[in-house]
């Protein structure tokens, strides 16, 4: 698919995704479920059926490829970065990109859900290329899955999951000892808390190879998630064996769609979830303690929001100083330098919720807060 069309597909598919990811806390209710969820019982695969991740076609990205892989894009507007070798590798998760209603989980096969998936790897993915980036194709759950919590839904989740921790299986087989970049969004950042939980939490030894986890999009508690996921929070931007993590809304923001979902459900240590412990991590101050007052001035920290460029959407730039941003009640609220926000299209959700941009917003500085960690990391 041509390079100068693919924000416009991004835009569009985010929004299907966030609405997919999410639709659960912004707008729930019968009508919704019924025109989203999928209309079979869900029906296991046979044992052994999952993808075999020794295979290159079952991953969207793969280091050192030719032609090189869609996370290797890079947009326009990027200055010159160091020359030195960055000695990393980055193991990404997609979100949701199955819109379909006649299974729980996407069949690899399916055309149209893995060019969105690839699109994805290219859009956010690609804050992390200057390291060996690794982003499997999995049996994601389709959008109805979170609009329920049945057992048909949570076993569709499940097998999802599977797959993500196979293929985290395969990434560790080919990456023996190298630093290590977790990151995800949507349906992929609620997969990669999980694999933290089960994975990273018990081993001891790869506890101490994580850089940071980016758990971007999906919220987690401080207290209720986090003491089981074998991570602290990230406290400054040169921190490392830490995690991320952020919601992003512009102003007036209305949050009480997440927070009352959120709110009172049980976390990975058996307590309750509260608003007030969900983790909020500013990309453009390196902190994950802005406070709750005070106004947004720091836009000349951003160093590159992801903006189309013309009407159509049909290719990108960085711009500079165009966004600010600040941790405000556990969410990153933003404003825009000039009293108003880029132009990145049409698809904020209810709430004054921007979660579409989450990586979009911050892309220049998602990178350089990876990378300044990398460069920190001491195994």
């Amino acid at each position: 698919m041509c390079a100068r069309r693919f924000l416009l597909i991004i835009f569009v598919l985010t929004l299907l995704v966030a609405a997919g990811g999410f639709a659960l806390f912004q707008f729930g209710g019968s009508v919704l479920r019924k025109q989203a969820l999928p209309t079979v019982p869900y029906e296991a695969p046979p044992p052994a059926s999952g993808p075999d991740y020794v295979q290159a076609d079952n991953w969207l990205n793969l280091p050192d490829t030719v032609p090189p892989g869609p996370a290797q894009w890079k947009p326009q507007g990027m200055g010159e970065e160091p020359a030195d070798k960055v000695e990393a590798a980055t193991f990404y998760i997609h979100p949701t990109t199955y819109l379909q209603r006649d299974r729980w989980n996407a069949l690899l096969g399916d055309r149209e859900s893995q060019e969105r998936a690839g699109l994805f790897v290219r859009s956010q993915a690609s804050a992390f290329n200057f390291s060996r980036i690794y982003a499997p194709k999995y049996r994601q759950a389709a959008f109805g899955a979170f609009l329920d919590t049945g057992k048909d839904a949570t076993a569709a989740l499940d097998l999802a999951y599977s797959d993500v921790v196979r293929a985290f299986d395969r990434f560790l087989m080919q990456e023996p000892t190298a630093p290590i970049i977790l990151a995800g969004h949507s349906q992929g950042a609620l997969h990669l808390t999980r694999l933290l939980r089960d994975r990273v939490a018990k081993d001891p030894a790869l506890q101490k190879r994580i850089v940071a986890a980016y758990v971007v999009g999906w919220p987690v508690s401080r207290t209720a998630d986090l003491p089981a996921m074998g991570l602290s929070a990230c406290a400054n931007n040169l921190d490392t064996r830490c995690l991320v993590s952020w919601q992003t809304y512009g102003q007036p923001a209305n949050t009480d769609l997440i927070t009352s979902a959120f709110e009172g459900t049980t976390g990975f240590n058996g307590l309750k979830r509260r608003r007030q412990d969900i983790i909020c991590y500013n990309p453009l101050s390196g902190s994950d303690d802005d406070g709750v007052t005070g106004e947004i001035a720091n836009f000349a920290r951003n160093d590159g929001t992801l903006v189309p460029t013309d009407s159509s959407l049909s290719d990108a730039t960085l711009v500079q100083g165009a966004v600010g941003a600040l941790c405000r009640d556990n969410f990153l609220i933003i404003a825009g330098a000039d009293g108003k926000l880029p132009d990145l299209g049409s698809y904020v959700l209810p709430g004054n919720n921007y979660h579409v941009y989450d990586y979009a917003l911050f892309w220049a500085n998602i990178r350089a807060d990876a990378r300044g960690r990398v460069n920190a990391f001491k195994p």
